[in-house]
């Protein structure tokens, strides 16, 4: 999805000031583990986030993340309650519930459907404004403008509805996965903004008019292209704690106008350049508090079982580089061609992602199921075994099952241990 000029007011100071290369700084040097605390701090991971209780545990979260990816499947416990749960050991899903009715966070687009928060909003203009401008969507909404106005005038006079409120009226269908056209405009409206996500039925999207769901006294002026920009690189870095260019344009996608705002806050002392002993790809960057904050620090021994969403893992070629785990999730890879699992959960042990466990959660029998799990050639086993059986078996309470059943092992020789790891573990 590309947004040059989108939503852009008149001519930007990023339009008009450069630093010169004589005034660039040059990058400080960190070690990789210095990059992965880094990292981990600002993912809440590194054993020292304290979100606080209940939903205001919650909302700090988010916050702190920046968004949290919605998906469906449901293997296990959806990604979104795994990925609160990860950080807030006493998460519920009915604090994400709370949280959408006390309108703290929202539905919206990042690089996929995603919880936000509330106080974001205004940032997301740019992609509502690119919405309203692309193409096929303006083409859709012309020839089905009856259909559009249904929609509109339904919610206005019923209120908060749902897709499977509306009938077929028999219009001419286009590339939306053979929707009714009442849900193809529900879509497009959501995307645009004029509707919301009001809270969700069964996992089912409610929408309702944008100006019953924002909250009063909410700040929707439209930023401009400077605070814009400048708000994406430091939300990047909340997100990430280390990134390059290329992790900023989730926020913000003139390549132009962030580069130009990197480089002022850069020769502004704001952040700064950094380089990885060993790296030699595309320039990382990190704020200077962050830095000193994370300049030392001694790895735990906590393992974490991640969602393949996880803000941690989502982002591919960042956790390659950093992390040096090539990860792919194979939910939508044919079955014969899967190397590790259909819904494989990335191991963190202390800063290292060491493996992959494919579960199943077996609700019915209450039955947690290690389907395999693949531990990497460089993880220290004899370390591992105990907080890794400890964390499968709190996982394994999260999905509501009391009871674990371990099959695959790579390497086979782990199996026996992991059990007696388990077995020692399980009333903990």
């Amino acid at each position: 999805m590309n947004m040059p000029g989108v939503g852009s007011r008149a001519m930007s100071p990023l339009t008009r000031l450069c630093p010169s290369p004589q005034l660039m700084r040059m990058p400080t040097t960190i070690s990789s583990a210095h990059a992965r605390r880094l990292a981990l701090r600002a993912q809440a991971l590194d054993n020292a986030y304290r979100p606080g209780r209940g939903v205001d545990g919650a909302a700090a979260t988010i916050e702190r993340l920046g968004y949290v990816q919605i998906d469906t499947i449901a293997v296990i416990e959806r990604a979104h309650e795994h990925i609160f749960w990860t950080r807030q050991p006493a998460y519920r899903p009915t604090f994400l519930q709370r949280l959408m009715q006390q309108r703290r966070v929202f539905e919206y687009w990042t690089h996929a459907a995603s919880y936000i928060p509330m106080t974001d909003y205004r940032y997301y203009h740019r992609h509502r404004a690119w919405h309203s401008a692309g193409g096929h969507r303006v083409e859709w909404l012309r020839d089905n403008g009856k259909v559009v106005e249904h929609v509109r005038e339904r919610i206005r006079a019923e209120g908060a509805l749902l897709a499977a409120d509306f009938q077929d009226d028999g219009g001419r269908r286009g590339p939306w996965w053979d929707w009714k056209p009442a849900k193809a405009a529900l879509e497009i409206l959501y995307d645009t903004g004029e509707l919301m996500i009001s809270e969700r039925r069964g996992f089912q999207r409610v929408y309702d008019l944008a100006e019953r769901v924002l909250p009063a006294g909410l700040d929707t002026t439209e930023p401009d292209t400077e605070e814009n920009v400048r708000w994406a690189i430091h939300r990047t870095l909340d997100n990430l704690g280390i990134a390059d260019e290329a992790q900023m344009r989730i926020w913000y996608r003139n390549r132009e106008f962030l580069h130009t705002a990197v480089e002022q806050l850069v020769e502004a002392g704001q952040i700064e350049p950094v380089e990885v002993r060993g790296d030699s790809s595309d320039t990382l960057y990190a704020r200077p508090a962050d830095l000193q904050a994370t300049a030392r620090g001694r790895a735990t021994r906590q393992v974490h079982l991640l969602s393949p969403f996880d803000n941690l893992v989502i982002r591919r070629p960042w956790v390659r580089r950093l992390f040096d785990f090539d990860y792919t999730i194979e939910c939508y890879v044919p079955g014969p061609k899967r190397r590790y699992g259909y819904f494989c959960l990335p191991v963190l042990f202390g800063d290292r992602l060491v493996g992959r466990l494919d579960p199943k959660a077996e609700r019915k029998e209450g039955v947690f199921v290690v389907r395999c799990l693949q531990l990497d050639s460089a993880a220290d086993a004899d370390a591992l075994l105990a907080p890794l059986a400890a964390s499968i078996w709190r996982f394994a309470r999260f999905n509501n099952c009391h009871d674990v059943r371990l099959e695959k092992v790579r390497p086979g020789k782990l199996r026996a241990p992991l059990r007696r790891a388990l077995a020692a573990s399980q009333n903990g």
